[in-house]
């Protein structure tokens, strides 16, 4: 079962607010319990000392209490001031009393045996249906003639207990009150503190695939919200940019396998408008199997980058020589560069040992190439240096062709970009437009980067890719298989 965090927050704070109160309101009361107490206390042993001193003063040795002329009319309507006093022998006979009192106090034998001895006891009883609060004080300090006399003074409770029953109950109600407002308090002030997270839930659900480029602006100045609406728009610019791009790349793809499709189509229709000879339907199958290889091409090459987008493709090391794989995706095109009489030189000085996946690192390669004698034309140069230093293989290719457009260098590594086709002097439609964005995802599979630039030697463009050699575990990696060429030409 959901709970509704609003009222979670509302119940916590009106808990928190109603447990401090309640100990505020209980530690009040035993504080002004403890207060009346001392002050009762101190009261009533004032008075039993006074009226101790003042029991003898009289020349005939009569005992008698200092006292107001009193009616027990008017000592009961003063009765929370009165201050009531007697007498008592060791053997608990009544010797003295207040003038206005018509009763004997409440007397514990056990209280009066221990003052008798010396001590001074506390206790409360009840006297005339009234609580009340006792000393007996010995009086022993007096005189042998007093060695077994206790003086007993007593206060009445009621206008104590009064107070403090009142203070329980207006403490109660305080709690009571606290309580019901803090729930009301609490309730007001989570529905406004969760308000600006509802306005931008509601902001960022209006975002749909249609409106991507809306972006959340409530309480974006607020500062405890700041960065929940910046982490936000930074997601809907991710989810726009990828929106971009799967939009963009399904556009491509479309297009390019449209195309052949509408040559290849066009072709039979044509082929089969009359009857033709054998030679003319052998240039139209010729023509429909470029076309199916071209599709294929890009099938392939769109599948390797779904797989590397979905990160199914995971490289199978073992060691290998750099130079040897690369010298195979040379050899894989050799019937390109022939047909168009494209000079391939590999440079490579040493053997280049480490661990890469070979089939992936050979098809890297291949992509390479295949660009340059592509964009060198007929007649051009390429060259191929494959290079090692510090743990880092390095393959460069540099082609004698056009170059890079200016502003293109990273525009070449994404997936169906294409330079202007004046740039490429031959088999400008022969590429799928996937062959670099291809060697771009295998060198990152390695742990490696690639770059273009214009600084070819040759007068085009120059592409680099570098890509470690070492790896952990490599010693458990197969041996290298077979030594490399350190240089060729085709």
């Amino acid at each position: 079962m959901k709970r509704s965090f609003r009222d979670l927050l509302a119940i916590r704070f009106a808990l928190i607010t109603t447990a401090g109160i309640t100990v505020c309101v209980v530690g009040s009361y035993f504080i002004l319990r403890r207060t009346l107490d001392s002050e009762l206390r101190a009261n009533i042993l004032n008075v039993a000392a006074i009226q101790a001193a003042a029991l003898t003063d009289r020349e005939t040795g009569e005992m008698h209490f200092h006292e107001w002329d009193l009616t027990p009319a008017e000592a009961a309507s003063v009765r929370e001031l009165v201050r009531y006093a007697q007498v008592w022998s060791g053997n608990g006979e009544s010797l003295l009393r207040s003038q206005y009192m018509t009763g004997d106090l409440p007397l514990e034998p056990e209280a009066l045996r221990l003052s008798a001895a010396g001590q001074l006891v506390w206790e409360d009883a009840s006297f005339e249906g009234i609580p009340v609060r006792s000393v007996f004080y010995p009086l022993v300090r007096l005189g042998d003639m007093h060695a077994e006399h206790v003086l007993q003074v007593a206060a009445p409770l009621e206008g104590r207990n009064t107070l403090l029953g009142r203070a329980a109950l207006s403490g109660f109600l305080l709690i009571v009150l606290v309580g019901i407002g803090s729930v009301l308090g609490g309730r007001w002030l989570a529905i406004r503190a969760i308000r600006p997270v509802t306005e931008i839930i509601d902001e960022a659900e209006a975002v749909g695939a249609g409106s991507l480029r809306r972006r959340i602006g409530a309480h974006a100045d607020t500062h405890e919200y700041e960065r929940l609406v910046h982490v936000l728009n930074d997601m809907l610019d991710r989810i726009q940019a990828a929106f971009e791009v799967q939009r963009r790349f399904t556009a491509d793809a479309s297009h390019e396998l449209r195309s052949p499709l509408t040559a290849m189509r066009g072709e039979l229709e044509l082929a089969l408008r009359r009857d033709r000879g054998t030679e003319e339907y052998k240039e139209v199958l010729v023509s429909a199997c470029e076309e199916v290889m071209r599709l294929s091409r890009i099938v392939e090459g769109l599948l390797i980058l779904a797989r590397s987008d979905s990160g199914a493709v995971e490289p199978r090391l073992e060691r290998a020589d750099l130079t040897k794989l690369v010298g195979q995706a040379i050899a894989r095109t050799s019937g390109d560069s022939e047909a168009h009489s494209v000079q391939i030189e590999l440079v490579a000085p040493d053997p280049v040992p480490g661990v890469f996946d070979p089939d992936l690192v050979t098809q890297m390669a291949g992509n390479l190439v295949q660009n340059a004698v592509r964009f060198a034309g007929t007649g051009g140069r390429v060259t191929v240096t494959v290079t090692s230093e510090e743990g880092e293989a390095r393959i460069s290719v540099e082609d004698s062709g056009p170059g890079i457009p200016a502003g293109s260098e990273l525009a070449i590594f994404e997936r169906f970009w294409r330079a202007d086709p004046s740039r490429s002097q031959t088999m400008r439609n022969e590429g799928t437009g996937l062959g670099l964005a291809i060697a771009k995802v295998i060198a990152e599979q390695h742990g490696g980067s690639v770059t273009a630039s214009n600084d070819s030697r040759l007068g085009g463009a120059r592409i680099e890719v570098r890509i470690p050699t070492l790896f952990p575990h490599s010693e458990a990696m197969a041996p290298a298989r077979g030594s490399a060429p350190t240089a060729a030409s085709s």
